[in-house]
């Protein structure tokens, strides 16, 4: 029987036991902590990608979103960057600031990621078009790449969702024509045509899949969350996905509740003020297994369950951009 506690924490709040990987555009940095509610600000950190960016290196400047999984026991960071040199055309700027990102791979040499060296792997293959946000989708023992695209280089909308099959975490294996999309921006959820920072979500008991994602761009005051349920058998099927109107995801220390991770804004405006901060929640489950998410919130609220027999009673936590600096 788990122990009750009237522990409290507050947001915001970032993310062996437990990893947090960000980037700062120029690199990629992991921290841990044992703690999911620690002061992120103050925990040991490594930087585990630091290009350099006179390189002309594909990979070599505007680094975003990295994320760290483990695959079979070894552990992948997948991420999004450029080469020096990308930028549209003067009169295209505000609404397409980047045109030539692609995704990459670094993969560990170990099974632990803090003493790891990660090498760079050939660039995913996503058909030599604008790609961000890749993550990895696990299905019955196979491997999935989904990530945000647009077909045209200029366009930056409509942002969509799409799906290929991987041979290993760094290799694509299915053609143009194999792709599919598998979300689109439509209807309530259009909010300037963006879909994008898809994100796998399992439900523990039921076993039900989902995909949640961005469905509207960062620099708005509609940035807000979609869903994707796999209600088939076949991934690579768009009927196979039912979108309904709706982070990253992780357990408390003792596992009986889950947590949503995710960044919010900090500001009703947020075009002119693009601080972003991380912060957790905790998830409940509907009758019928999908996920329901909290309304937002600062705290105090209840630290994870298992988490008072690691630590003290009251966390402080400060507040941290999404560069990983303190704003308190």
């Amino acid at each position: 029987m788990n122990k009750t506690t009237n522990a409290t924490f507050s947001n915001p709040v970032m993310t062996l036991n437990y990893l947090f990987t960000y980037t700062t555009k120029s690199n990629i940095t992991l921290r841990h902590s044992r703690y999911l509610t620690d002061n992120w600000d103050n925990t040991e950190s490594r930087v585990v990608f630091n290009p350099d960016s006179t390189s002309g290196e594909p990979w070599s400047t505007r680094l975003w979103a990295p994320e760290i999984h483990n695959i079979s026991g070894s552990w992948y960071i997948i991420f999004p960057a450029i080469s020096d040199g990308d930028k549209p055309p003067r009169l295209l700027d505000a609404m397409c600031p980047a045109i030539n990102h692609r995704m990459f791979v670094l993969a560990g040499d170990g099974p632990d990621p803090w003493t790891a060296k990660f090498e760079m792997k050939p660039m995913v293959d996503t058909y030599d078009m604008f790609a961000i946000d890749g993550t990895y989708f696990h299905f019955e023992d196979r491997l999935y790449h989904i990530y945000s695209y647009w077909e045209h280089k200029y366009s930056s909308c409509p942002a969509n969702l799409c799906i290929t099959r991987m041979s290993d975490p760094w290799t694509v294996n299915s053609t143009l024509s194999e792709r599919r999309i598998i979300s689109v921006p439509y209807g309530r959820l259009i909010r300037l045509a963006t879909n994008e920072g898809p994100q796998q979500l399992t439900n523990p008991k039921t076993g039900q899949n989902f995909i949640i994602y961005s469905a509207a761009r960062v620099n708005t005051p509609v940035y807000c969350l979609g869903m994707l349920e796999l209600v088939g058998n076949d991934l690579m099927e768009y009927q196979s996905w039912k979108k309904r109107t709706e982070g990253y995801f992780v357990s408390s220390p003792d596992e009986s509740e889950d947590y949503v991770v995710y960044h919010a804004q900090t500001t009703a405006n947020p075009s002119s003020d693009l601080y972003r901060t991380a912060r957790i929640q905790k998830l409940t489950w509907n009758e019928d297994g999908t996920p329901k998410f909290p309304l937002a919130e600062n705290g105090p609220l209840p630290v994870p369950a298992g988490q008072q027999a690691l630590t003290k009673d009251r966390m402080h936590i400060p507040v941290v951009d999404d560069k990983g600096y303190s704003l308190s």
